[in-house]
């Protein structure tokens, strides 16, 4: 009977992607990041650890959504208290924050707990098409 693989610490190797997200649809750009930084593309992956890559995501501003979600799509934030709820449309938040919208997008994708917090810290958006990531010698990932 063979035994199910598990990955270890010294079997995992890390690389960068690098994704341009203009004029790509929101959720199937997020869903394709997402399974690259949890390592889902690995034949190696195992659930509890992380197998996953690093992804930088350029382009983040001109990024599309489909139907009327523009208008129609809210995030909604609340203090805690009376009268604290906030809430942005996805149009607003576009225009002045347009890497929140993807992270938020990409997070509500991952795990909830610590290995979702470890695996969002390899993902770096820039709104515009400039990053620092060079030294990383990112692979071009179609999406």
């Amino acid at each position: 009977m063979k035994k199910t693989f598990t990955a270890k610490k010294e079997d995992i190797k890390k690389s960068w992607y690098l994704v341009d997200a203009k004029d790509k649809v929101l959720g199937r750009v997020a869903a394709k990041v997402a399974s690259v930084l949890r390592g889902k593309h690995k034949v190696i992956f195992t659930p509890y650890l992380d197998t996953g890559d690093g992804v930088i995501v350029i382009n983040a501003a001109q990024i599309k959504v489909t139907g009327r979600k523009l208008k129609q799509k809210v995030y909604r934030r609340y203090s805690g208290y009376p009268g604290g709820l906030r809430e942005v449309t996805l149009e607003n938040m576009l225009a002045k924050k347009p890497t929140t919208v993807f992270m938020l997008a990409v997070r509500r994708m991952l795990p909830g707990g610590p290995l979702g917090r470890d695996l969002i810290k390899k993902l770096k958006i820039y709104a515009d098409d400039k990053h620092s990531h060079k030294a990383q010698n990112p692979v071009v990932l179609e999406v």
